[in-house]
């Protein structure tokens, strides 16, 4: 998802327990000028979605906008 200058990008693996763990890519500028912060979250999910759900909105809340329920397309 495209915000402003930043590029957020949510990202999940399962695990071995079948839990799923996600973490999110946060990038700005371009070419040499890159930026790309990747913040690994603590929380663990059933399912892939709801952690890319919870994953994209840590990576707005961090960048500053405000999304209650994000949704994947």
């Amino acid at each position: 998802m495209t915000v402003g200058r930043y590029l957020v990008s949510p990202m999940t693996r399962m695990l071995e327990n079948g839990w799923y763990a996600c973490s999110v890519s946060i990038r700005s500028g371009r070419g040499q000028s890159t930026t790309d912060r990747v913040l690994r979250l603590t929380r663990m999910f059933r399912d892939s979605v709801a952690a890319a759900e919870y994953a994209l909105a840590e990576g707005l809340q961090w960048i500053g906008v405000s999304r209650t329920q994000p949704r994947l397309a």
